[in-house]
């Protein structure tokens, strides 16, 4: 693509232009920064893109996007906000691939990860061949690839949607995370429809505030090509959004949830040990996910579903047919006589639910192993540290990613939130150990924060962690007792 192309969508507010110049890829990391790659120079939390502008150039990017003029001999475009620039110019770059792919969205703090899984199920009963970008993994033309981040920088995204498309996907489920929004990472993008599922105690490390934070799950249904939106009126902030919405005419737009208002809601609703069967839309549905919040994720699922005009049958088959989703309440059997789950909850709002539903199996004790990871949001800490408490028989509270912090003052501020009523065992493989050693016939066992995971983040380092593995060894021992 020629620079000129750039230069007339990017609108530069000055131009540095030594040759006519083609572009052959674009860059934002200078390890991708090869012969005639377009390279911004982002800024960001730690490190300013400027900065490495010579060894994007020395490695051959033909031309830099800047915002601010640099003294290097090579092209440069110069402009407001780099990231903003590099949505539009990875958008135009490979050709807009959301004007053909189906992209069904979900936003919110929980449940997004369950909801694109069904909504990824539905998609292909319903034959639209889907691919998948969210927190697990990525699925293109049925290769699965591990994710490296939910919501991926806008060049990485745009160009993930153009090979789904060139390997015969025509659809996508993806998860829409604030960070993709407020960023930038996912301006240009066209929603076929996008789902809020809820809000809660989140992020709020990066955002700053919760306001700010709604404020970024908002923007992605009243900024650019406004989406058929599918939004929880079981949520107060979801009952916000609605409001917001039909204020400004939007159009389409079904809720759903736990509501008598909702458009969406269980008609009939049956929980039991294997999943759940319910009426909602008119659809007779049966899901293999247990728990009265997992319900909530297929009511968002056949909402969206619904905006995509998808048949009744190719619903209802998509949401039977999903086995689990990895580190998503997942059971752990060994034959054992009590229940272990593993989750991924690490919110307030998930940890509360999947201790509600664990104690609505359990025949007898409700038992919790969690913890809170290092430099992220501190104001969540004593709010789980009480939770558990509270919803628990006992509670063993446990290092979870610590990063750069240490274990001890993150532990301390989670015990501040319940007192002596958390067992303390730092050594996470230890406090598994524990909890499975002392559990009992009818009990459960919540196994909570790294899910699907398979790595213990330290400040210098990170091991090699499956809380799934070290559930299944801590049984082989149990049994072997």
């Amino acid at each position: 693509m020629n620079l000129e192309r750039v230069i007339a969508a990017l609108a530069p507010t000055d131009v540095v232009l030594r040759a006519p110049v083609e572009i052959s890829d674009l860059a934002y990391d200078t390890r991708a920064a090869g012969p005639g790659a377009l390279f911004f120079c982002v800024p960001g939390e730690r490190y300013d893109g400027h900065a490495f502008a010579r060894d994007a150039v020395d490695r051959g990017a033909a031309a830099l996007v800047v915002e601010r003029v640099l003294e290097l001999d090579v092209s440069q475009l110069v402009v407001p906000d780099a990231r903003r620039a590099m949505s539009q110019a990875a958008v135009l770059f490979f050709e807009d691939p959301t004007r053909e792919l189906e992209v069904a969205g979900v936003t919110g703090t929980n449940g997004k990860t369950t909801t694109t899984f069904l909504l990824h199920s539905i998609l292909a009963s319903a034959g639209r061949r889907p691919g998948l970008l969210g927190t697990i993994e990525s699925r293109i033309g049925g290769e699965r690839r591990p994710a490296i981040r939910t919501t991926p920088e806008a060049i990485d995204l745009q160009r993930v949607f153009r090979q789904m498309l060139d390997s015969g996907d025509r659809s996508c489920a993806l998860e829409a995370t604030s960070h993709g929004s407020e960023l930038g990472r996912l301006d240009g993008v066209r929603f076929a429809a996008l789902a809020f599922t809820n809000l809660g105690q989140e992020h709020l490390d990066f955002h700053g505030t919760f306001e700010r934070y709604f404020e970024a799950k908002r923007r992605l249904f009243v900024e650019g090509d406004r989406p058929p939106a599918a939004v929880n009126v079981g949520d107060a902030h979801g009952r916000r959004l609605v409001e917001d919405l039909r204020g400004l005419g939007h159009e389409p737009l079904l809720t759903f949830g736990f509501a008598d208002e909702a458009d969406i809601r269980p008609e009939q609703l049956e929980l039991d040990g294997g999943g759940a069967r319910l009426r909602a839309g008119g659809i007779e549905l049966r899901t293999k996910l247990r728990g009265r919040f997992n319900v909530e994720n297929v009511l968002a699922a056949v909402a969206v579903a619904r905006l995509l005009g998808l048949a009744t049958e190719a619903i209802a088959a998509g949401v039977e047919a999903l086995e689990g989703v990895p580190g998503r309440f997942e059971a752990i059997d060994a034959g054992q006589p009590f229940a272990v789950i593993v989750d991924y909850s690490h919110k307030p709002d998930a940890l509360e639910n999947v201790l509600r539903t664990a104690r609505e199996l359990a025949g007898n004790r409700v038992i919790c192993v969690f913890g809170c990871g290092g430099d992220r949001d501190r104001g969540k800490r004593p709010m789980m540290g009480r939770i558990a408490a509270e919803r628990s028989d006992v509670a063993i509270v446990t290092s979870d990613n610590p990063r750069s912090e240490d274990p001890g003052a993150i532990i301390a501020e989670v015990v501040a939130g319940a007192g002596a009523k958390l067992e303390v065992e730092p050594d996470r493989a230890a406090a598994i150990e524990r909890a499975i050693g002392i559990a009992r016939e009818g009990d459960v066992v919540v196994i909570a924060g790294k899910g699907h995971e398979q790595g213990q983040e330290f400040a210098d380092r990170t091991i090699p962690f499956d809380d799934r593995e070290v559930a299944r060894q801590a049984l082989h021992v149990v049994a072997r007792a």
